[in-house]
């Protein structure tokens, strides 16, 4: 007995190890997985220093949660746009140009700081463009990595990916609070204008094909086609509304700064932003269970709900410790959904709309986010921060139960039997046999 419980116990640890393999087959898949790690942990610094230095400006909630408000619209219309140019140019030189564009931003977040009256608008104004940019590099991205990893390997590769952003969301925060307060928010600016020309290095040595000379020209007509498509797969649907849904009611980061004040712990900034992503980390690490799992859309029904919840209960935890505990069970959830969300997105999306679909997604995973700093700090103006945290949480598990009812197709999504996931694994066979 003893031999057959160390057996046991052997297979479920090998069964929930990280799986390595993309990172072992794939150069390209390297050196993007190495850009990204520099480059997330850069932009963590600017995402906790932002917050912080309008809070230092203004010390307003509503003027913090604003800055999420101003960055929607470039990023809806660039989002979109990123999509259509990434199906139809060179996916690489898009990636390298809006990189360069970003590090211009930070850099002019970072000169705005060492004036002696740092200007409110600019925050504004280089948080819209840092929008745009970055909306118009994320579809490129993300349709350019079904071509650097084997079809079979695109839940681990996803999960990889998951792990990376988590690891600089843990070190950056803190590192962040200890930087701004040490040398100011400027200093933290100039931290990831570093970051941003190592990253530009790394993606100068991939080595990713064109796109071909039939592909489809970016126009109108080309956005309104992949709209057309995602509207006719009503398991893509499924993903993007669910986590819409889950992040506008529940995503509420730009209440950290007031919440951490509330305790009585302002040193606890950093630990509140990195608190979720430390449980995302977790479930990264342990994710190997997850490429075991083919009805990926209840999966994600169910750690959409799971956020939700935890977030919830966030909002009554009576010390420092209680909400960091809930905030990581949230960040582990929201991880899971992430995973099998994207394991839909490339195992069924031909290539030829990848991009434009990579567009919608971007919208759906960065809109929520965006729209719930803006809702959490109209909540947290008319109600108190524990209020707009605690309503948002359980708006979010009413909101997902509410879809999985109306979305059934998107309930009973498994990639062993769906037709799209069948038909696009036999192409990728195919090209792997020539």
């Amino acid at each position: 007995m003893p031999e057959k419980a160390e057996r046991s116990s052997k297979n479920l640890l090998r069964r929930m190890a990280m799986d390595l393999s993309p990172l072992r087959d794939s150069r390209d898949f390297r050196l993007l997985f190495a850009s990204g790690v520099v480059t997330m942990f850069g932009t963590f610094l600017t995402l906790v220093a932002v917050p912080l230095q309008m809070k230092q400006l203004t010390g307003s909630e509503l003027a913090v949660g604003l800055v999420s408000a101003a960055e929607f619209v470039p990023m809806v219309v660039c989002g979109l746009w990123g999509g259509a140019i990434a199906d139809a140019l060179d996916r690489r030189k898009i990636i390298l140009y809006t990189e360069a564009g970003l590090c211009l931003t930070v850099a002019a977040l970072m000169v705005n700081a060492l004036l002696p009256q740092p200007q409110v608008w600019v925050l504004y104004v280089i948080g819209a463009l840092s929008a745009a940019l970055g909306s118009l590099q994320r579809p490129s991205l993300e349709a350019l990595m079904p071509r650097v990893v084997r079809h079979d390997q695109l839940t681990a590769a996803t999960a990889l990916n998951a792990f990376r952003w988590n690891l600089g969301a843990i070190v950056a925060p803190g590192l962040s609070g200890l930087i701004a307060a040490w040398y100011g928010v400027a200093a933290a600016y100039g931290v990831n204008v570093v970051t941003f020309l190592v990253s530009l290095a790394l993606l100068w040595l991939v080595k990713a094909p064109p796109q071909p000379e039939d592909a489809t020209p970016a126009s109108l007509r080309s956005l309104v086609e992949g709209v057309r498509y995602a509207l006719g797969r009503p398991d893509l649907m499924g993903t993007y509304l669910v986590d819409i849904a889950a992040m506008v009611f529940a995503f509420s980061t730009a209440l950290y700064p007031f919440l951490a004040d509330e305790m009585g712990s302002p040193e606890s900034l950093g630990l509140f932003f990195s608190a979720s992503a430390v449980g995302s980390l977790i479930a990264s690490v342990t994710s190997g269970w997850t490429g075991h799992v083919h009805r990926h859309g209840l999966g994600v029904i169910i750690a959409a709900v799971v956020w939700g919840v935890a977030v919830a209960l966030a909002a009554l935890m009576p010390t420092v410790w209680g909400v960091l505990a809930f905030l990581a069970v949230a960040g582990a959830a929201d991880m899971i959904s992430g995973v099998f969300r994207a394991t839909i997105w490339n195992q069924t999306i031909p290539d030829e709309l990848r991009g434009r679909l990579a567009g919608i997604e971007l919208l759906s995973y960065t809109s929520g986010p965006m729209l719930g700093n803006a809702r959490a700090g109209l909540m947290a103006h008319l109600g108190g921060t524990r209020f707009s945290l605690g309503a948002g949480g359980v708006l979010c598990a009413g909101a997902v139960v509410a879809m999985a009812g109306l979305l059934p197709t998107f309930r009973r999504y498994d990639a062993r039997t769906d037709e799209h996931a069948i038909r696009e694994r036999a192409r990728r066979e195919d090209l792997a046999g020539a």
